[in-house]
């Protein structure tokens, strides 16, 4: 068969299959060969002379008959010339000289088991990690001919003339270099990089660098059997993730930013900053015995809390993950996808947002993303903007982490405090835990699939279920209960695609994430309600809140606004056309029950493989939030939020769905004693 004609072929199954943005699944899927007359990888590899030696490394690592089987793979073979480069620069003189294990570990990082044509690769990392669990870092340069090429970890390429050549299981992506991946921690990477010499110095003073080499725990997932649910009319499976592991993401300027904004040449001239802007934040803390910087490892310490603010406890596997991946569950023309994750500084956050909406964007670029910007009709906040790569002769990510440049120093002060952060503070479920992001459970998979009833092939992605003690501060009782993650699926009612849901007779409870500043918040829970769900009781601090919520009862029943509850197309018509008091009315409505409709700025699509519009969460009866806490909160300590089931449903019937968060602050939350309308986005 023609190569030209064969490739036609393979992009059409690839767009119906992923789509460009989409997730890829972990597994091949038997339903979905093709038929092509072609090869093998493992006829491919045996037949190009020009890859023999890479041959020769997947003989002795044992592989060769995976590649001889059908599924759905990309192969990233190196030339014999690379393979010669890369020994040389081991001293070595042949592959002979490779032991079993160096083989095994080329072999599995030059292999992905998900097909993926150049097309498919966006900047950031590659969606599905290769066979040794690293991800691949995706960039796009020219080659040394002018030629629009893929760079694989920024240090070489698939060949042009050679990309996208497909074979019966998989696609061949033949580049010019061998891939490796760091075996150092997230520090040791760092320190190899002078551009940032100031940050690693307050880095080591500071005794952070530490913290940073923090990376695995004993577990052993054969221990856990598989688990077995329904949630509404899907039957799922769920796994404990493979391995327990910590990860760290930093965001650094380079010293020439420091110099250029801040006039920062020196050690001492950064500490002088951290004391400017750390003594106003935390007066109480103003005083000699947390200064200077033979005290710079004491957590009180100005410079360490600066530094601290830098990084982030979990490791974003790439740029393209630090927002929503594929941006489902968000209208993306209205509101820019934001996440918020916890740093390292105690009880501190930082806002996340990539720019998809103009008005929001003024002179920034849109489509790139930014660390505590508030762009808005009251301010013009750019925040910090995150660069996807640093300078090839440097490596970026580490065995337990990465960092990203950004063009600003950061900063936990009182414009952050008081304007960034003095806003509803939407989290997903799943970005607050950090385990989540560092072992690629987060929007994994191919959001556009549904699974085969109890699926354990795991050909469309995963679902996972914690243990109690596998999530840090989450407490899951010996009830009988369950946490389980379920994957994106992006014709759901959730928002960012994906949900975590509690069966049976559960009984949880989970550290909420900080508010940036002491007084009176309003905590809210987003969820979609489902007559087959169940009944629990809430506990902020030990202490329950309000009546039970019933997960059954949509907004329409009589017990919330009955015959109030005004059609999708007449509650559109008043957002429309702006109609402020009708808008006014139905959330003062509803705010008096406990209630807010969904976010106008959430949205699910109507059909499988997106075929039909999307409709807003805030026009549907079964997507709405729940107040769970109206009062005070304080700043600088842990609040713990309990969910207890109380519904009198027997087995594994018991279901209840948890979306996302809200923290929202007075100035903010829903309808003033003056009548404003809160943002319905």
């Amino acid at each position: 068969m023609d190569k030209k004609f064969r490739y036609s072929l393979l992009v059409l199954f690839v767009a119906a299959m992923f789509g460009s943005l989409a997730s890829c699944s972990d597994e091949p899927d038997a339903s979905n060969y093709y038929t092509f007359t072609g090869k093998m990888m493992s006829e491919y590899l045996y037949e190009h002379e020009e890859f023999s030696e890479f041959t020769t490394i997947v003989e002795r690592a044992g592989m060769m008959d995976l590649l001889a089987t059908y599924g759905a793979y990309t192969c990233f073979p190196p030339t014999n010339e690379a393979v010669k480069t890369f020994l040389q620069g081991r001293g070595l003189s042949s592959v002979s000289e490779l032991s079993d294990a160096d083989c095994d570990t080329i072999a599995r990082t030059h292999l992905v088991g998900n097909m993926y044509a150049t097309s498919e690769m966006n900047d950031g990392v590659l969606t599905t990690p290769n066979m040794n669990r690293r991800y691949l870092e995706i960039t796009h340069e020219l080659d040394e001919n002018d030629n629009a090429v893929v760079f694989l970890n920024r240090s070489g390429h698939i060949i042009f003339t050679m990309q996208d050549d497909s074979v019966e299981n998989g696609i061949m992506q033949p580049i010019n270099v061998v891939l490796e991946s760091s075996n150092r921690m997230l520090p040791d990477i760092m320190r190899q990089n002078s551009k940032i010499s100031l940050f690693n110095e307050a880095l080591r003073l500071t005794g952070l660098a530490d913290t940073l080499y923090k990376f695995r725990e004993e577990w052993n997932p054969k221990e856990w059997p598989r688990y077995k649910y329904t949630s509404h009319v899907n039957e799922e499976t769920a796994t404990v993730p493979d391995e327990k592991k910590f990860g760290f993401t930093a965001f650094v300027p380079t010293d020439s930013i420091l110099a250029e904004k801040y006039g920062i040449y020196s050690i001492n001239d950064l500490y002088r900053k951290a004391c400017e802007i750390y003594d106003v934040t935390y007066p109480e803390d103003a005083t000699a015995e947390y200064h200077g910087l033979e005290s710079a490892t004491n957590r009180r310490n100005p410079l360490n809390r600066l530094v601290a603010y830098h990084i982030l406890t979990r490791d974003v596997i790439g740029w393209n993950y630090l927002t929503p991946l594929n941006d489902i569950g968000i209208v993306t023309t209205e509101m820019n996808p934001e996440d918020w994750y916890e740093t390292l500084l105690p009880f501190t956050m930082m806002k996340f947002e990539r720019l998809t909406v103009r008005r929001y964007a003024g002179s920034s670029p849109i489509g790139q993303r930014y660390i505590n910007r508030r762009y808005d009709e009251d301010f013009s906040i750019p925040g910090a903007r995150i660069f996807a790569t640093v300078e090839k002769e440097y490596e970026q990510s580490g065995l337990n982490g990465r960092y990203f440049y950004v063009d600003d120093l950061l900063a936990f002060d009182e414009q952050t405090r008081d304007i960034v952060h003095n806003c509803r503070i939407r989290m997903d479920i799943s970005t607050i835990f950090p385990e989540m992001m560092t072992l690629g459970i987060r929007q994994n998979g191919d959001p556009r699939k549904q699974d085969p009833r109890f699926d354990e092939t795991a050909k469309y992605g995963r679902n996972y279920y914690f243990p109690d003690g596998f999530l840090k501060n989450v407490h899951v009782t010996s009830s009988g209960g369950y946490f389980v993650y379920r994957r994106p699926h992006n014709y759901y009612d959730s928002y960012e695609g994906d949900e975590m849901n509690l069966f049976e007779n559960f009984d949880i409870t989970f550290k909420l994430p900080p508010v940036p500043y002491e007084g009176e918040w309003q905590v809210r829970m987003g969820y979609a309600q489902e007559p087959t769900r169940g009944i629990a009781q809430f506990y902020l601090d030990g202490k329950p809140q309000g009546i039970p919520l019933d997960m059954t009862v949509p907004l329409s029943d009589a017990k919330i606004l009955g015959a109030a509850w005004p059609s999708s197309d007449k509650f559109l018509d008043w957002v429309n056309k702006n109609n402020y008091e009708e808008l006014s009315n139905d959330q003062k409505a509803l705010k008096n029950k406990g209630y807010y409709r969904g976010a106008l700025g959430g949205q699910r699509y109507s059909g499988e493989n997106n075929a039909a519009p999307f409709v807003r969460f805030a026009v549907q009866q079964q997507t709405f939030r729940r107040v769970i806490y109206t009062g005070h909160l304080t700043a600088d300590e842990d609040h713990y939020l309990r969910i207890r089931c109380v519904s009198a449903k027997q087995g594994n019937k018991n279901e209840f769905m948890l979306d996302y968060f809200e923290l929202v602050p007075k100035s903010v939350y829903g309808v003033t004693d003056e009548g404003q309308i809160e943002n319905m986005l």
